[in-house]
């Protein structure tokens, strides 16, 4: 089974290839969506995160508010949530691999935003999808209710899309058209078909 690691910027068009490939039968493990459980009410995470973070877990829910007000600009804080959520997607991630091998896949996807950030997977290829600074500001913008200071701040956590753009098997340009991203998409999957 080839294993496809997909990663790319916020707003830069993660979403968008992820969902060429479900729609082309292919599994695809989301890793923020994995976060966003594990954060949920009764999810797994919530126990170590009130521990370690004392306040932020209010009447059994994650406040994230709180979370991110105590993470935000603080490097020692935010390795510390790493530290607790990292290795719990680690065993998600696994566990969804050996559900793709044993459904016979040809192909499973990562999409998993620090993918080069946390390294140590086994590969067949990775995919970086990039856009320019201006069309991702925008998707941004449109898609969540965050300032311009915001989204410049997430921005500038993440690793450089030049850097992304660099280390990855293939890049998948998104900020030309919907069109040429599918086409691109497209070749791809074509050539992940037994």
């Amino acid at each position: 089974m080839k294993v496809i690691g997909l990663t790319g910027g916020i707003g830069m068009g993660k979403s968008t290839a992820a969902g060429a490939f479900k729609r082309a039968r292919i599994p695809v493990f989301d890793a923020d969506a994995c976060v966003h459980r594990m954060q949920s009410p009764g999810g797994r995470a919530l126990k170590p995160i009130e521990a370690t973070f004392p306040g932020t877990v209010k009447n059994g829910a994650l406040d994230r508010a709180a979370l991110r007000a105590a993470v935000l600009g603080n490097r020692e804080a935010l390795t510390k949530l790493e530290k607790i959520l990292h290795p719990m997607v680690r065993e998600e991630e696994k566990s969804f691999l050996a559900r793709a091998r044993r459904a016979a896949k040809p192909a499973a996807v990562l999409d998993i935003p620090l993918l080069f950030e946390t390294g140590g997977r086994k590969l067949s290829f990775s995919i970086a999808v990039s856009a320019p600074k201006a069309v991702q500001i925008h998707r941004v913008r449109m898609r969540r209710k965050m300032s311009q200071q915001d989204i410049e701040n997430v921005i500038a956590r993440q690793m450089p899309d030049a850097e992304k753009r660099r280390r990855a098997d293939i890049v998948i340009r998104t900020g030309l058209s919907r069109y040429e991203t599918q086409r691109q998409l497209r070749r791809i999957i074509r050539g992940l078909r037994p």
